[in-house]
């Protein structure tokens, strides 16, 4: 099969333009220019379609009516992709100029690999990691690799648990093999579901430290808002519920139902109890829809129990809690989720 271009990237933007502006801008800049560049608008009411559309003529447009959340509106982008990658790209996120020349060569040497993970620096402060790809908890949360960490750390390319779809490169072929964003989820931990069903089918993700950019983190929903409380822990559920193997939800049931009592505790000392308790009611609702889900998850997956422990992480609830206090407490950088 040819490909007119080598990759498409999907840039999703919900009122956000004056962040959009420079993340288009430095697309422009990239080494790597056998691409075509997609901006999904939300529902903006804030210009931002009016000046993609006069400042950056070379971007295909896709504006929608409404805010359809994450996953909806980026599956609505990733359904008229015909190259052979998909880069997602946040609008509040400012690419290296060889970002993606980094990926793209990452995942050209690495066949194994289904998708390749970024490495994220705060961009007011560019010497402090956001994250370093995803990882996923013993006690069934994601986790933000190398948060807080300095930027020479996390410098060694390596198989991790997943991407944070803010800054990723999938192949389209595993895209079309496992499917798209769970359109459910709305936002937040659809690409940690994502990254779970990848590797339960055995397509494995590679950590590019090379491959940077420079985020603006929680410029849309905010840091612990009710928002992003309500979404992150109604969606953590199911992710866990659908895909973790049952012999391993042996394993891990103790450490999640700690780790939700904990997250309850800490939620209700910020005044957010409220948005927490309603997330777990419907993220229960869902129950039927979530074991269908599971039934077809569990079924195709092509590997073996030990395979999915072993990339899991010990990050204890305790010094989760801990981490978050420190970043209150101090001039810390905001993030979502």
């Amino acid at each position: 099969m040819s490909f007119k271009k080598q990759v498409t990237i999907i840039v999703l933007n919900w009122n956000g333009k004056a962040c959009l502006i420079q993340c288009l801008d430095a697309l422009r800049r990239q080494s790597f220019q056998d691409m075509v560049t997609f901006v999904v608008d939300n529902g903006s009411g804030d210009g931002s379609v009016e000046t993609v559309r006069r400042q950056f003529p070379e971007v295909t447009l896709i504006s929608l009516k409404d805010n359809l959340g994450f996953a909806v509106a980026n599956n609505i982008a990733i359904r008229q992709v015909d190259t052979e990658y998909v880069a997602l790209l946040n609008n509040d996120a400012i690419a290296h100029p060889l970002w993606l020349e980094n990926l793209i060569t990452a995942l050209s040497n690495f066949p194994e690999a289904g998708f390749a993970a970024s490495k994220m620096l705060y961009h007011d402060a560019p010497h402090i990691i956001d994250r370093a790809g995803d990882g996923y908890s013993t006690a069934g949360a994601g986790c933000l690799r190398g948060r807080g960490r300095e930027d020479h750390t996390y410098n060694q390319p390596e198989w991790i648990f997943g991407a944070c779809a803010g800054a990723a490169l999938y192949r389209m072929s595993m895209l079309r093999d496992i499917g798209l964003f769970d359109e459910d989820f709305f936002l937040l931990y659809e690409d940690v579901d994502l990254s779970f069903r990848a590797q339960l089918r055995g397509y494995k993700c590679l950590y590019v430290p090379i491959a940077v950019v420079y985020h603006k983190a929680s410029s849309s929903i905010g840091y612990d808002s009710p928002t992003s409380v309500y979404y992150g822990h109604r969606n953590l559920e199911w992710v866990y519920a659908q895909n973790m193997p049952s012999s391993l939800i042996v394993r891990t049931l103790g450490r999640h139902v700690f780790y939700t009592i904990a997250a309850f505790s800490y939620f209700a000392s910020k005044g957010i109890a409220v948005a927490y308790i309603r997330s777990k009611w419907d993220s229960f609702r869902a129950w039927r829809s979530v074991l269908n889900k599971r039934k077809i998850i569990q079924a195709r997956r092509t590997v073996e129990d030990d395979y999915i422990w072993n990339l899991l992480d010990t990050e204890d609830s305790v010094s989760r809690l801990k981490h978050r206090l420190k970043r209150q407490t101090s001039s810390s950088y905001n993030k979502e989720g």
